[in-house]
């Protein structure tokens, strides 16, 4: 694959692909989240949360808070800081409409992301799983990553966000492969959970609570876990 494009999926019955538990074959696509697997976007999320907060004069977010929207769909953080406010409605309107763009700077791009990239691009798809909204398309060509892509799938090309298994589906029927020949590099539960629920291979980066044989402190640990795919064709 030599040319790539950000091809955005759309809202439509997404059937699951086959899985096939005995089948050995190669991996052929890789998938990533983005915030915390390609991105450390804490210190983002708190100054686009506060901000939004701000707006209507209400205290930042506390650290419970912060652990959520980390994880969660632009829309279910807004109704859970603003949960118990007049505001949800509004706030969500704002959200919709604001610019991202001063808040994308304070995104930082995972260590060896490029690189690892760059190994896998001519032999592999790519693609995102993202609980991002509108923000992800500038988020990804700021730092100069859209052309990496394949599909990007986020909140709003799903009918059930993650941890719902539609976002994984809808890529590999992208592709076009059954569930055994992707690889899902998340960091968060709800990352695993949407793995588990879609049944695809599952790489937990950073994270060593999750139960996956699979956990790595480096991206370019994805690089090994594929070179063993490839000699012995199992995840074990």
């Amino acid at each position: 694959m030599t040319s790539r494009q950000v091809i955005c999926g759309t809202q439509h019955e997404v059937l699951p692909p086959i899985y096939n538990m005995n089948a050995s074959k190669k991996i052929s696509v890789v998938i990533f989240d983005c915030d915390g697997v390609m991105f450390d976007s804490r210190q983002a999320n708190i100054n686009f949360y506060n901000h939004l907060l701000g707006l209507f004069d209400l205290p930042p977010m506390p650290e419970e808070a912060i652990s959520y929207v980390h994880m969660h769909t632009g829309d279910e953080s807004v109704r859970y800081i603003f949960r118990g406010t007049p505001y949800v409605e509004e706030a969500q309107a704002y959200r919709l409409n604001m610019d991202y763009s001063p808040f994308i700077k304070d995104m930082i791009i995972e260590p060896d992301l490029k690189e690892l990239l760059t190994w896998l691009a001519p032999a592999f798809g790519l693609a995102v799983a993202t609980n991002r909204s509108n923000t992800i398309g500038d988020v990804l060509e700021y730092h100069g990553l859209g052309e990496f892509f394949d599909i990007v799938v986020s909140s709003l090309d799903v009918s059930r966000p993650k941890p719902d298994p539609e976002a994984i589906y809808t890529i590999l029927n992208f592709f076009g492969i059954s569930t055994d020949q992707s690889l899902y590099v998340g960091d968060s539960q709800v990352d695993y959970e949407t793995a588990r629920a879609a049944r695809v291979p599952f790489v937990s980066y950073k994270n060593d609570v999750l139960k996956t044989p699979w956990k790595i402190k480096n991206l370019l640990e994805v690089k090994e876990i594929l070179k063993k795919l490839e000699s012995d064709g199992t995840l074990s």
